[in-house]
């Protein structure tokens, strides 16, 4: 397999570490396998849209997901750090309302994989940062959902030396005790 799987706090929210091929010249990694993807998470998927964000110190989106067609989402920064969350929303789910995060940079190479049902956000923490994800549903913005990053019942260990800029719709998000989740 040509990257590392690491276990996260959610057991289907996973870390991907791919093996990077360096010399004087640069390096070499493959950042996508479909064979190899489906191995590790134990599922078949197809994903239908790569979204690209660019950032700068301290943008905070999220936490967002849709409750209708859900989307996984494999993400990676190809420019930059960022802190990445996800936090399960499923009610049913043994985990609900639990949370992790990662860092994640253009100098680790690593991916999160964080399946649908979970809400998604990220914090940057260079002066900016590119991020790219892989979704495995289409956009639907009136399906669109949003958490407030700073929920107290999820208690998000954001880091603390810097502080969130945020989106007006990001800002206004309910809690999750009032939200729409899926069951």
């Amino acid at each position: 397999m040509p990257f590392n799987i690491v276990s996260t706090e959610l057991a289907e929210v996973k870390i991907l570490e791919p093996k990077v091929y360096g010399d004087a010249r640069g390096y070499f990694f493959e950042s996508f396998n479909a064979n190899d993807f489906e191995d590790a998470i134990g599922s078949k998927l197809k994903f239908v849209q790569d979204n690209h964000s660019k950032s700068t110190k301290g943008v905070l989106r999220g936490l967002h997901y849709q409750i209708q067609h859900p989307q996984g989402k494999l993400v990676r920064v190809v420019s930059g750090e960022v802190f990445d969350v996800a936090v399960d929303i499923r009610k049913s789910s043994p985990s609900f309302g639990r949370w992790m995060g990662a860092y994640i940079s253009a100098e680790n190479h690593r991916q999160v994989w964080i399946p649908p049902g979970y809400a998604h956000g990220f914090m940057v923490l260079s002066d900016t940062a590119e991020f790219l994800y892989k979704t495995t549903d289409y956009w639907f913005p009136e399906h669109e959902r949003c958490l407030i990053w700073n929920d107290q019942t999820i208690n998000i260990k954001w880091p603390e030396d810097i502080k969130p800029v945020l989106s007006a719709k990001d800002d206004k998000a309910p809690s999750l005790h009032n939200a729409e989740l899926f069951e």
